[in-house]
Order: structure tokens, then C-alpha cells, then sequence
């Protein structure tokens, strides 16, 4: 446990008769990017208040930083940085008042302010809009401000809830590059997000899915062990009839839309592409081609899996 900035086992919280989160055991690395996947409702955000000392466990262990999530949360949120998916800066404050009263809230030594806040305002790019009020500013600044804000007392570990949910993707590739910076420097990364494409940007992940975790490893560990057969991408006009015609052929595991695009899974062993697309027999032309596993493709199968375990079992 000396060489974890986490470590649960069996974290559970019930809500009366519902259960949130169910039976969590996982471990975060010192200096590690951890992701914690899974859709809305999944039990994310719950997991992270109650690692964050906001939620008292309904029963499990655990340690962040060393201290004790039971009997140690102040001591935990001293250790911290927590940025939720709401926006949580007072947006009747200028940036620069934002910024000099969490480094109050934090207790950052005097001596130590100016220099904290002119590299949030570095940072974060606001130098020339320190005197704006928040709530005048765009998406991807209120949360790199957020950001900043959260690591004035330059805590441990990060926990970030949904942290670029609502921004645009050239403001999300911005805000990872500051991720990126932070692990490097030592930083705890514990990262939630919906968003499949940035389980690519972490060093290991947890899939949740109803509260309990169904899959945990590093991304490349984890297409490799969900995916065994070939996908095909399927670009078409007529995604739900290809997606049909294809399900029903012997040698398909599964096809799945993706917009105008459908994945199709292949049985194990099955690697003639040509046959499938003989067997698609569509009036509208088609383009295809074999592809690499995305995290989403991975995410999908788990989920699949984990229901089909369930009905068997019920």
C-alpha cells in the first residue's frame, strides 16, 4: 500500500435500499493518470466524493494519501485537489479574486500567493482577463481556472469529476496536455469520465457499470483482453439494415452503430472481410475496412457481457 496514493477494497454506499456502489476493490499508483469509466449514473461521481472525504462509506476500506477514509476526511481534503463536473468558482468574483480566495480557502503560505497565482493565471491563459468576472468566461477557461484553483496548495492527488464535460475538444486536448504536466511532475491523477476516447490518454482504468467494477487494467491490456476477433467498420447509408443483415450471418459475433458507421465483431478466428462483405447484399454502396479496438468498442462488449452474465444468472 506504501507505493499507492488510493487504495479501497470492497467500497460500498447505499442509499436506503439502492445501491450506488457496490463492492469496489481497485488501487491507484503514486504519480499515476487513472481513469474511471463508465456512463452517467454508472456510480463515478459517488466513488469520488466518498475517496474525496465528502461521503462517509457505507462500509469497505480505504486510504488516500496514507489517511484513512473513515476516519481521516479533513485530513484527506487538506491532501487534495477536487474539481467536480458543475463549476464551482463564485462567477460574481473577478478571476483574480477566485484565485486569492482559494489560496485562502487552501491556507497557501503568504509568501507563497503572488508566485501561486501568477502561474494559475499562466496556466489557465487569463493573464490579460484577471480583472473579468467569471462568469463572462468560456467553458474551457472556467475549468482550466478550476484546475488551477484546485492545485494552488500543490496537493498530492487530483481527483477530477467529468472535468471537460461541456467543453470543446480542442479546450479537452488543451486541458489533458495540463494532465499530462502535472503527472509528470509527480501529481496523482484520478481522473471520471463518459467520454471513451480520453480512457486512451490514462495509464490504467476502472470500467464501472451499475456500481460495480467490470474490468480494470491498462488500455492496451484491455482491448486485448475484451476483443478477440477482428471488428470491421462499416460505412453506409443504411447503418440499422447493415447492422441487421450482419448480426444474422453465422461467423458475427455482435454489430453495433456508430452513428452512420457500424462495428462488426467477428468470431475468433474468422479474418476473411471479403466474405462478410459478399453477404451484405445492400443496394447502397458500402465502404469497409479492418480496424483497431477503441476504448468505446471495449466499453460496449464489457457492458454486453456483463448484461448477458446477469440474465443467466437470474
Amino acid at each position: 500500500m506504501n507505493d499507492n496514493s488510493v487504495y479501497v477494497k470492497n467500497l460500498t454506499k447505499k442509499f436506503g435500499s439502492f445501491t450506488a456502489v457496490d463492492d469496489l476493490s481497485f488501487s491507484v499508483k503514486k504519480g499515476e493518470i487513472y481513469g474511471f469509466l463508465g456512463p452517467n449514473g454508472a456510480g463515478k461521481s459517488t466513488t469520488i466524493r466518498m475517496l474525496s472525504g465528502l461521503l462517509v462509506p457505507s462500509s469497505g476500506i480505504g486510504t488516500v494519501s496514507g489517511f484513512d477514509i473513515h476516519k481521516d476526511s479533513e485530513k484527506i481534503k487538506a491532501k487534495i485537489g477536487y474539481v467536480s463536473q458543475k463549476f464551482s468558482l463564485y462567477k460574481d468574483l473577478t478571476v483574480e479574486e477566485n484565485i486569492n480566495f482559494y489560496a485562502g480557502i487552501y491556507k497557501v503560505p503568504y509568501a507563497l500567493r503572488e508566485k501561486r497565482k501568477e502561474w494559475v493565471l499562466e496556466m489557465a491563459d487569463l493573464k490579460s482577463h484577471r480583472n473579468e468576472l467569471t462568469e463572462s468566461l468560456s467553458g474551457g477557461w472556467k475549468q482550466k481556472l478550476s484546475l488551477g484553483c484546485a492545485i494552488l496548495h500543490e496537493p498530492s492527488i487530483l481527483f477530477l469529476d467529468e472535468p471537460t464535460s461541456g467543453v470543446d475538444p480542442i479546450n479537452r486536448r488543451r486541458f489533458w496536455n495540463i494532465i499530462y504536466d502535472l503527472a509528470d511532475h509527480g501529481m496523482t491523477i484520478f481522473v471520471t469520465t463518459h467520454y471513451m476516447d480520453e480512457a486512451e490518454y490514462v495509464d490504467s482504468i476502472a470500467f464501472i457499470y451499475r456500481g460495480r467494477l467490470i474490468a480494470k487494467g491498462p488500455p492496451e491490456q484491455l482491448k486485448n483482453d475484451a476483443i478477440k476477433g477482428l471488428i470491421v467498420e462499416i460505412t453506409t447509408f443504411d447503418p440499422q439494415g447493415i447492422s441487421d443483415q450482419a448480426r444474422a450471418l453465422p461467423f458475427v459475433k455482435d454489430a453495433i452503430l456508430f452513428g452512420k458507421r457500424v462495428h462488426v465483431y467477428l468470431k475468433d478466428g474468422f479474418v476473411d472481410i471479403k466474405i462478410l462483405f459478399k453477404h451484405l447484399n445492400s443496394a447502397l454502396p458500402i465502404q469497409m475496412e479492418a480496424i483497431d479496438p477503441t476504448m468505446e468498442d471495449v466499453f460496449i462488449t464489457l457492458i454486453e457481457r456483463t448484461d448477458l452474465q446477469e440474465k443467466g444468472s437470474g
